[in-house]
């Protein structure tokens, strides 16, 4: 009995702590270069679903498929887009100096299916995650110019150049923080998580890039946890260690892989009937 008066009144605290937030549904969108397609497929099954996500954090990739979501663009939409466009389309070689390729490529993009130029403008509210190169320190951005803070986040450290804005040098959000909840979770009723950078077992290098982007995820992987722990809803799909975060060739395998394992989270707990 003790037991079950606790329980009421745990559920009867959260019940009045979550009437007082101002989203029902928000989702977080982590980092992963070509995995962050998997985001599509994930928020396709979220909408069909019933679930419409009313703000948005993301961070390099998920900055990006944030973005454009947040813009107004449906998943499908999305995967025909990204579909259609090539990666090395977003990217320009140019001389090592502070990086190996430019991002005036995505910049392009952008300019071109981006709709909104400002955060204000966006359909949905989005926080997007950078890390100040300067002050080493993450920092989480929803105002003002839209398309340079995303091509900050989307800033991989040594393969693209930062990004100088108002005067500070800025790289990949994902550096500091590859799942970006902190802005977000304390106006959130119901908050997803997904992650596409899932760290298992490997017994193979496959040479530097793999090696140098391994490291990285195992580098977050603490971080990535104590993050996930926020969330109601966490998706991390295991089959998109197969790809790394270069791997174009395989969009729409990416995006079924995450609409799949939504569908399956969804279906474990209920579709949120226990909230």
């Amino acid at each position: 009995m003790y037991i079950f008066c606790n329980l009421a009144k745990y559920q009867t605290k959260m019940a009045i702590f979550r009437a007082f937030r101002k989203y029902k549904y928000g989702i977080v969108l982590s980092g992963g270069g070509a995995r962050g397609m998997a985001h599509i497929g994930v928020l396709k099954a979220l909408n069909e679903e019933g679930i419409f996500p009313e703000v948005i954090s993301g961070v390099s990739a998920g900055a990006i498929a944030g973005a454009l979501y947040a813009d107004g663009y449906k998943p499908d939409e999305l995967q025909l887009l990204f579909r259609d466009s090539n990666f090395f389309k977003f990217v320009n070689l140019t001389y090592p100096k502070n990086g190996l390729l430019t991002i005036n490529g995505l910049q392009s993009f952008l300019e071109q299916h981006l709709r909104s130029r400002t955060f204000e403008a966006l359909k949905i509210p989005l926080f997007i995650a950078v890390t100040n190169y300067n002050t080493g320190l993450v920092e989480y951005h929803h105002q003002g110019q839209l398309i340079p803070r995303i091509l900050a986040s989307s800033s991989i450290p040594v393969v693209f150049n930062p990004v100088v804005i108002d005067r500070q040098i800025y790289m990949d959000g994902g550096l500091v923080d590859n799942l970006p909840v902190s802005p977000v979770r304390s106006d959130c009723m119901r908050l997803i998580g997904s992650h596409v950078n899932p760290v298992g077992f490997t017994d193979t290098t496959g040479g530097l890039v793999r090696i140098a982007e391994r490291a990285f995820h195992i580098g977050a992987a603490d971080t990535v946890k104590q993050h996930a722990r926020l969330t109601d809803i966490f998706i991390e799909p295991k089959e998109l260690s197969k790809f790394s975060i270069f791997d174009v060739s395989h969009i729409d395998e990416i995006v079924r892989i995450g609409y799949d394992e939504t569908i399956n989270v969804l279906e474990n707990r209920g579709l949120f009937n226990k909230f």
